[in-house]
């Protein structure tokens, strides 16, 4: 069933015993009379291999003499029938007639073509071309040409030819060249040289263009499917990106594509059934731990919430088990997880999105502020357009011309002239950073209850620096000692991160591989004579104490060593706030953009905003990173945090927000 010396990754297998002419019988049986005994076939047909499939088709047509698809199509209904039926085609024909529907009629379902066309390898381009001319009698290139065009048009003809090279013996000069020739070609150039991106991208081997895209983000300083997203557009952006995640991953690809089928109001059915019949005896099984790894849900419980019946029951069959269940973690995630450790590790340049405006008058803006608060009513346009386009070392020099010319406290005016989520805004911005990160500590601490996710959030994204400065403003501003509330306020193992992390001691030097394969075996360490305080005790000393270089290196090590991520196994092995603590920390030494680009795209998805998480990151990470969260956030979740948040929120608050926001990508 596999290649020679790989590892057979489908979920489908070959039957045991088969009988062709059993079968037959069998499925005949099923079908005979008045009804059809829908659980009989799709158990049968879920367990056999599509050769196997194959061969029962013409016993049926041997021993009965009756085309077996056609009598399935007329005893079974709905989507349960169209993937039973897309069950018995062999491959190259199941893609085939995927390609026609949709090219057929009104419209053309471009998704479709691109997922399929993306995909597949020479071999099964040169299969599918074939099996579409002999099943439709058509020329597949002159039919697609027909029914596409532009630059789109001109990318699928060249995946079409199936002529992508196959040598894995990849040259350093050609790799450093492309990446080169693919800046030139977009961000480089005044318009886009569309024919060097599908020269490239629809003809290089996928050994070549992994090295490719990675030598791209050193020399562009961001992914290349940013780059794509920026310099293309419509289904020619789309097909690139699709073509760029196949050569990464295409295990992760096809994730993505089930989740997006199934997440949100309504399923898209032909998309789960093609993927999960089209890859069901090639990768499936690296799919479904991609899929777990990437949406910390197993495909088959989301397959079980989003469909009924015996669709459902032939789809989980088809998926092949339950990881939620399981617990294990397959190569292909662990590949996927450790590509992503080693792009995080290359040197990006963080930006934020407000920068100090230029001919800064802090009297004049004073004035301006004044006359936006003075007499009947406010003028909160004037006051957003100052205090979102105003660095936060400007606004304190605001502060204090306010006081020198009004003798009045600029904070005191805007709290009695704003209200609600706005005020909660201005008024985070005229903070200093420490100040405000202090005063969100205290109130996730203060009164009944904790907030321990604000706590984990502050005290496991800054750095030494960061957390001094707060310190020193925490003691400022209530005349306590920040260790000592967090110490009074939470407990056991999750109190002893905060506690370390609340020093502010981590160490600033570079990686060391001597000692990072040290702390990866250290934290791997797994014997059923540990307890649970040694293995706490062990990842608080590793991840609370050693500097980003250092821990990237370790989780590098991490997985070469067990085949897992690191935040796998924190998952696996802890629970609660302690758990949280860590994966938050993991998270930010990866990629703190994304981490904080997540935590926003949450606060906005689904009924209700979370306004204080929304406002709390908005605020922080404005001079800092918000720029390159941007950026995170179109890459994971396909939508711009502009977007989200003109969608999201409203008034003078969602004007606020989207001057932070500094601009749509």
């Amino acid at each position: 069933m596999a290649p020679q010396g790989k590892v057979y990754r489908g979920s489908v297998k070959d039957f045991q015993g088969f009988d062709a002419n059993q079968d037959a019988e069998a499925l005949y049986n099923a079908m005979k009379g008045f009804g059809s005994d829908k659980e009989a076939i799709l158990d049968l047909i879920t367990s056999r291999s599509n050769r196997q499939r194959v061969e029962i088709c013409q016993a049926y047509k041997s021993l009965y003499g009756k085309d077996l698809i056609a009598d399935l199509k007329y005893e079974l209904t709905g989507k349960f029938e169209r993937l039973i039926v897309s069950l018995m085609r062999p491959p190259a024909y199941g893609d085939a007639k995927e390609i026609k529907d949709a090219i057929s009629g009104v419209g053309t379902d471009e998704k479709c073509l691109i997922e399929i066309l993306a995909s597949r390898t020479n071999q099964e381009i040169h299969d599918l071309v074939a099996a579409y001319k002999d099943a439709y009698e058509r020329d597949l290139e002159a039919d697609i040409v027909g029914d596409t065009s532009g630059h789109f048009k001109k990318m699928l003809v060249v995946l079409l030819q199936g002529a992508r090279e196959e040598d894995d013996v990849v040259s350093e000069d050609l790799v450093e060249q492309d990446a080169k020739d693919l800046l030139e070609a977009g961000e480089l150039k005044w318009g886009t040289d569309e024919a060097q991106f599908i020269y490239i991208l629809g003809r290089r081997s996928r050994q070549h263009l992994r090295l490719v895209f990675d030598e791209y983000l050193k020399i562009a300083g961001k992914p290349i499917e940013r780059s794509i997203r920026g310099e293309l557009s419509g289904d020619f952006e789309k097909l690139m990106l699709a073509v760029v995640k196949c050569i990464r991953s295409k295990a992760e690809y096809f994730a993505e594509r089930l989740y997006k089928a199934m997440k949100g109001l309504g399923t898209r059915d032909n998309t789960l059934i093609r993927i999960m019949v089209s890859r069901s005896e090639i990768d499936m099984l690296d799919i479904r731990e991609v899929f777990r790894t990437k949406y910390e849900k197993s495909l088959y419980n989301m397959i079980k919430e989003d469909t009924s019946g015996e669709y459902k029951k032939a789809l989980l069959k088809l998926c092949g088990g339950d990881d939620d269940a399981a617990g294990e973690f397959f190569p292909e995630a662990a590949q996927v997880a450790y590509r992503m450790w080693e792009l995080s590790a290359v040197k990006v340049e963080l930006r934020g999105t407000v920068q100090p405006a230029g001919d800064f008058n802090d009297d004049g803006d004073a004035q301006v502020l004044r006359k936006a608060m003075k007499g009947l009513g406010t003028d909160e346009g004037a006051i957003i357009e100052v205090v979102t386009k105003r660095s936060n070392a400007q606004r304190q020099q605001i502060l204090k011309a306010y006081k020198a010319h009004y003798g009045r406290d600029l904070m005191a005016d805007l709290k009695s002239e704003l209200s609600g989520s706005l005020a909660k805004l201005i008024l985070g911005l005229m903070l200093t950073p420490p100040q405000y990160d202090a005063k969100q500590l205290r109130k996730a601490v203060e009164g009944a209850g904790t907030d321990e996710s604000v706590l984990i959030e502050i005290m496991a994204t800054r750095n030494n620096q960061e957390i001094r400065a707060i310190n020193e403003a925490y003691q400022e501003a209530y005349h306590k000692s920040l260790e000592d509330d967090l110490s009074s306020d939470t407990s056991g193992h999750f109190k002893r991160i905060l506690v370390s992390l609340a020093l502010g001691n981590r160490d600033e030097g570079p990686e060391n591989l001597t000692q990072a394969q040290e702390d990866a075996k250290k934290l791997a360490d797994v014997s059923s004579n540990d307890s649970s305080d040694s293995l706490e005790t062990r990842f608080l000393s590793i991840l609370c104490t050693r500097s980003y270089p250092h821990l990237r290196r370790v989780f590098q090590e991490f997985i070469k060593m067990t085949n897992h991520d690191v935040e796998h196994a924190i998952k696996k092995r802890m629970s609660g706030d302690v758990r949280d603590a860590f994966v938050a920390i993991v998270r930010s030494v990866k990629n703190k953009p994304a981490f904080f680009a997540d935590k926003l795209y949450k606060s906005m998805k689904g009924a209700g905003t979370d306004e204080r998480t929304l406002t709390r990151i908005m605020i922080s990470r404005s001079e800092i990173d918000l720029f390159n969260i941007r950026g995170e956030f179109i890459d994971l979740f396909d939508k711009s945090l502009h977007h989200m948040i003109e969608k999201d929120t409203s008034g003078d608050y969602r004007k606020a927000l989207l001057a932070l926001c500094g601009g749509e990508d």
